[in-house]
């Protein structure tokens, strides 16, 4: 069975850093899309970046641009989000996703529970 599970999540203070991790388990995405997405209380879930599956092609949501970037190593079935200069509008559940559908800042087949993100200002 498919799973994705997060990691790295945490409380930061504003200005600090954090790396996300998604280790994919149950198949291999190696030629998949991959991405991560974020849901803070009370808003919809959100785009926050996507990677192809050479890694030669990412996608950003302006509000991350600079400050996050989205890697991925195959081999280890993992793709990682590195977020630097948090801010507190950062706050947000994230999730791991994989398999894109077509448009890869918008449905994937696979998704991860989440990790929880949060920054102080």
């Amino acid at each position: 069975q498919e799973q994705l599970v997060e990691s790295g999540g945490g409380l930061v203070q504003a200005g600090g850093s954090l790396r996300l991790a998604c280790a994919a388990s149950g198949r291999t995405f190696s030629r998949d899309y991959m991405g991560w997405f974020r849901q803070a209380p009370g808003k919809e879930r959100e785009f926050v970046a996507a990677i192809s599956w050479s890694g030669g092609d990412t996608y950003y949501a302006d509000s991350v641009k600079g400050r996050f970037t989205i890697s991925r190593e195959n081999a280890k079935n993992t793709q990682y989000l590195q977020m630097n200069n948090l801010k507190p509008e950062d706050t947000a559940l994230y999730y791991c996703a994989a398999g894109s559908l077509g448009n890869p800042t918008a449905r994937y087949a696979y998704w991860g529970r989440g990790t929880q993100v949060t920054v102080s200002s």
